[in-house]
């Protein structure tokens, strides 16, 4: 089966080192509704932009790489049998019902680099 990565794009990250199991809540029962459909292969959320820094040209700086209104808030990657199955998928992440959305693309390669 094909694997999909599913970039999220909100405001900003819902997960601050200080926020609490409510906070993110909806997150939570949408990994947890992707997992038990068995499309999920991983997920990670990422903190909020001000905790990010960024290099660009040998030059370091504080905040995400570009200066836009959304940022990446997190991403998964899916396995579906198709394109139109993963944006189905995809198409349920609540952030879309929140102001945000997701960006769905075939994963080319994957696995780990072996380290010796």
């Amino acid at each position: 089966m094909a694997q999909y990565a599913v970039l999220i794009y909100a405001n900003d990250s819902a997960h601050d080192p200080d926020a609490t199991p409510e906070d993110i809540e909806h997150c939570t029962e949408h990994a947890d509704d992707v997992t038990a459909s068995g499309a999920m292969v991983m997920a990670y959320a990422l903190t909020p932009r001000d905790m990010a820094r960024s290099i660009r040209g040998g030059t370091v700086t504080d905040g995400p790489f570009l200066d836009a209104k959304e940022v990446v808030a997190g991403f998964y990657v899916i396995e579906a049998p198709d394109f139109e199955a993963a944006m189905a998928i995809a198409g349920t992440n609540p952030v879309i019902r929140e102001g945000g959305g997701v960006e769905v693309r075939p994963v080319h390669s994957g696995g780990f680099i072996e380290r010796t």
